[in-house]
């Protein structure tokens, strides 16, 4: 019989028994997550029984800190994350990239800045002395791309108590909307000079209004990156963790596996890290661990 439980912030065990397969998600919406990992997390024991796998579990932790220690201690045996957050899981708890994901079809994006057309912002090096909102902590199209190229252009980050708090005279303010629309808002509103996002936010109609995008010029875009790995523990049994590969790049040819990849945040494919990917995710690991050390 197959279980997936939630777990979250819960007293440490050594590891889980071998017959569980444990997958790991860092979420502040630990049952809307739950809905959406059971599926596939059903699906895939159900095909691992060859390699010891009868059983499967969710466990959610609140930050990458606490996943961290979960894939240092065993409790989690794969993770689903943004590419950011699964390079800063490499460096720090050994996790091992498994697999790159593509979403709605889609397996890299870019992060675009913007701004007001009266803004006077018309380059990176015009943010001095002013201000830039981003998403979340955990995002990396909008937090993680960005702070990193700012702080690898030389420039001081310095978050804000508020949108009418000023960064000192030279550095850069930024602030945390928490979402895309609220993103595009401030910016709209003049509560902060710029703004940055992904690609496919700034396309969607539903986070960047039609009625805010005519008053906003894209100032910069980036090269494209990753947008989601799955991740699995280091000293993860090789058969365990070649089998799970197995199955997932299969899952998208498994008329089977629809359902559970359209919950599984809307997962269309999971791709092999080849050469290039494995060049991007060392880049944007660089720029993650800069971004945690300067200013975090």
């Amino acid at each position: 019989m197959l279980l997936a439980v939630v777990a979250v912030a819960v007293p440490a065990q050594a590891t889980e028994p071998r017959n569980v397969l444990v997958l790991g998600r860092i979420s502040d919406d630990p049952q809307t997550h739950y809905e959406q990992l059971k599926p596939l997390l059903d699906y895939v024991v159900a095909r691992m029984g060859d390699v010891g796998i009868t059983e499967g579990r969710v466990l959610m932790a609140r930050d990458i800190p606490q996943m961290q220690s979960y894939l240092r201690r065993g409790r989690v045996d794969w993770v689903t994350e943004t590419a950011s957050g699964a390079t800063l899981l490499e460096a720090r708890a050994g996790a091992v990239p498994l697999l790159l994901t593509e979403r709605y079809g889609v397996s890299r994006y870019h992060t675009v800045y913007f701004a007001r057309r009266d803004s006077g912002i018309g380059s990176i090096e015009d943010l001095r002395g002013r201000s830039i909102v981003f998403q979340n902590r955990q995002s990396t199209s909008a937090y993680f791309v960005p702070a990193a190229e700012l702080l690898a252009r030389g420039m001081h980050l310095e978050i804000l108590l508020s949108p009418r708090d000023e960064p000192e005279p030279g550095s850069i303010g930024y602030l945390f909307a928490r979402s895309e629309l609220n993103l595009s808002s401030w910016v709209h509103k003049r509560l902060v000079d710029a703004g940055a996002l992904s690609n496919l936010d700034w396309d969607s109609d539903r986070h960047v209004p039609a009625s805010f995008k005519r008053d906003f010029v894209v100032f910069r875009e980036t090269r494209p990156f990753p947008r989601a790995l799955e991740v699995v523990r280091g000293d993860l049994d090789a058969r365990v963790a070649a089998r799970l590969r197995e199955v997932l790049i299969e899952a998208s040819a498994d008329p089977a596996a629809r359902d559970a990849l359209r919950s599984f945040f809307r997962t269309t494919a999971f791709l092999p890290i080849d050469a290039a990917t494995r060049a991007e995710l060392d880049v944007l690991r660089a720029g993650a661990l800069r971004v945690v050390a300067e200013v975090e």
